[in-house]
């Protein structure tokens, strides 16, 4: 594909799916299709990007509409993103950009692929392939991780140095429009070595990213000694978001291992944001945290811990025998749009959690989904007789905040740990109350293993944006 092939239009006008305001979002139009990554974990056939129907009045509500099979084997599709946000309205020479490419990266492969979905959402189209030599050539990074639409380009954290070497991870810069790769976009990285997330309070030039580990520590699995031994990351990074520049780092204690998910609030004049970590070493809890900024600098305090939970060893896979117990994993999180909504996802429970955090030095929990999980694998209501595997894990939600996407699978040698009689994919929706608080399982949306040719299934965006697509350049 050509540079040509993606330079817009400059006669067109913007994207009506780039909104300006939080609450612009919120009042569009729902979502029709979603996009979900597939992946062999035996990495024998071609990882796919699936097309589901979310259009309630369409024939093909909760059915897959298509796929489109990525080169290569042994991608493991994880998170994508897409080329364009709303944050595009803040930055000059982009003002009529087009959320119209998924970037969709492979975290074992290092390979990156772009899929257009014009002229049909519905069936979108591999255009281009950007090898791992090339990321590795130009910002000195491999395993990439997570997309996000921002200033000065596409910003792809990545947990590998070049080559699949141990670190330091960090940020990689695509360009807009051709997505080729440009540079590392740290100029200072400061402490910073371990990576996961990446994402920014725009109106305040500030950046945040977390940590998991370098590829030797996470692709063959959780890796026990470490864990013990409290090598997995435990702290959030603040940078200058313009210039690349750290500024500073904030420990949440080396028995909280794995800070993860960065949900910042939408409100673009707000300072806050939550993560996750997976486990505490201590008691196998997972917790919520918040972030916010104090003068000039920011505190993180913990807001939420979920507790693990007994079971007979007997029930356990053999990694949580010893422990007696079902540590509850955070994984995901997702917080609504309206910033009124936080969405917690438990992958060892298999527990989806709703907490009003309205007050969000003061999460209020107010529902609670149960799905799969170690011990039971709770079914969906389509098929009551039938345990699921796998449990609740990557979260996103629409734009309105009333519809909760779920998908089970983590990552191909983690849920062989967790989940060692293997993971039959699936996914499903869930209508939250967003008056109130609540959540029910949706009986008609339930697409799995057939569905998805037998491709355990990560991440989902949404057509026209999602609560973690976005970032808001104005308030009103």
């Amino acid at each position: 594909m050509t540079t040509t092939e993606h330079a817009h239009d400059r006669n067109d006008q913007s994207d009506p799916t780039l909104y300006r305001t939080p609450a612009d979002a919120v009042s569009a139009p729902p979502e029709k299709l979603a996009y979900v990554v597939g992946f062999d974990p035996t990495a024998q056939r071609a990882d796919a990007l699936f097309t589901v129907g979310a259009d309630p009045e369409s024939p093909e509500y909760g059915r897959v509409i298509s796929h489109a099979e990525l080169p290569g084997l042994g991608n493991e599709l994880h998170h994508f993103g897409w080329n364009a946000c709303s944050s595009a309205l803040a930055h000059a020479g982009h003002q009529y950009a087009t959320r119209r490419y998924l970037i969709v990266p492979g975290l074992r492969s290092s390979r990156l692929h772009v899929l257009d979905t014009t002229p049909d959402p519905a069936h979108p189209r591999l255009v281009k392939v950007i090898e791992p030599e090339e990321l590795a050539a130009k910002a000195g990074y491999s395993r990439p991780h997570t997309i996000h639409c921002g200033p000065d380009g596409v910003f792809m954290s990545c947990l590998g140095g070049a080559d699949g070497a141990d670190g330091p991870g960090g940020v990689a810069l695509l360009d807009h429009e051709t997505f080729d790769v440009l540079r590392a976009w740290e100029s200072d990285r400061g402490p910073q070595r371990l990576a996961y997330d990446v994402w920014w309070h725009l109106r305040q030039n500030i950046a945040v990213t977390s940590e998991w580990g370098t590829p030797s520590m996470v692709e063959d699995g959780l890796v026990p000694e470490l864990l013990l031994g409290r090598k997995y990351g435990h702290s959030l990074h603040f940078w200058e978001l313009d210039s690349g520049r750290h500024l500073q780092r904030v420990d949440l204690g080396d028995e909280n291992q794995m800070v993860l998910e960065l949900r910042p609030a939408h409100d673009p004049e707000a300072t806050w944001g939550f993560t996750g970590t997976v486990v505490s070493v201590e008691d196998l809890s997972a917790s919520v945290w918040l972030w916010n900024r104090e003068g000039e600098d920011f505190v993180v305090r913990k807001v939420v811990t979920i507790p693990a939970e007994p079971a007979p060893a007997q029930d356990l896979p053999p990694a949580l025998q010893p422990f007696g117990a079902v540590p509850p994993l955070i994984t995901d999180i997702d917080l609504s749009v309206d910033d009124q909504w936080l969405y917690v996802s438990a992958w060892g429970t298999g527990d989806l959690l709703q907490y009003d955090v309205s007050d969000p030095f003061h999460p209020r929990q107010t529902a609670s989904v149960r799905l799969g999980g170690v011990v039971g694998g709770q079914p969906h209501p389509a098929r009551p007789d039938t345990p699921l595997t796998g449990g609740a894990q990557m979260v996103e939600l629409s734009r309105d905040g009333q519809r909760v996407y779920l998908t089970n699978s983590l990552y191909a040698a983690w849920d062989a740990q967790i989940y060692p009689a293997g993971i039959d994919p699936w996914m499903v929706k869930l209508d939250a109350d967003t008056v109130n608080g609540g959540l029910g399982v949706d009986s008609r949306f339930f697409p799995n293993t057939p569905d998805f040719l037998g491709l355990r299934v990560h991440q989902t965006r949404l057509q026209g944006g999602d609560a973690s697509s976005d970032s808001y350049c104005y308030r009103r």
